[in-house]
């Protein structure tokens, strides 16, 4: 006689993937799938995944009933999305003219030398993203920045590395304590 070996444990224990693919789908949900929501399931799906790759840019058309085109430009076309995945601090450069006539250029230049980095990467520890951005919309600020979503203005190469590096020293102790 043969013994049919064990079926395996079923479990309704979902993946991390299916888990976030549920909150996505709690706002496409409230939304009630309309097209004109796509920002907000945008923001949901990066707030949910950390950025949007293809697959998720692809759920998304197929889920609010849009070209695929469409929603990839609206995703390249806001500085907030990411297509990438992004480090742990996101350190975003206006580029815009007042900006830049005011040394946004040299505070780029500055981050990337200090960190060895190019703007648009993220550090090979994934400690920083550095990304440069067409205009951030607060001129009087100028030179300004956003260092995880904290607007920072009048900056100079100097300031902003040390907020860049505080904000990486910072994080770097909190996770030892919690270890």
């Amino acid at each position: 006689m043969t013994k049919t070996p064990p079926n395996p444990p079923v479990t309704n224990e979902k993946s991390p993937h299916e888990l976030k693919l549920q909150l996505l789908d709690k706002t496409l949900k409230k939304s009630q799938y309309q097209q004109d929501a796509l920002i907000e399931v945008l923001h949901t799906a990066q707030e949910t995944f950390g950025h949007l790759d293809e697959d998720i840019l692809d759920y998304v058309s197929i889920q609010l009933k849009l070209p695929p085109s469409w929603v990839y430009g609206v995703a390249t076309f806001y500085n907030f999305f990411s297509l990438e995945p992004q480090g742990d601090h996101v350190c975003v450069v206006c580029m815009g003219t007042a900006c830049y006539v005011k040394g946004a250029g040299d505070i780029v230049a500055r981050i990337e030398q200090e960190f060895d980095m190019k703007a648009g990467t993220t550090t090979t520890d994934n400690r920083l993203t550095l990304i440069s951005a067409r205009c951030l919309g607060n001129c009087s600020l100028a030179p300004m920045l956003t260092l995880d979503g904290s607007v920072l203005g009048k900056q100079t190469p100097d300031s902003t590395v040390a907020a860049v590096k505080e904000k990486i020293s910072s994080s770097s102790v909190v996770g030892e304590e919690t270890s």
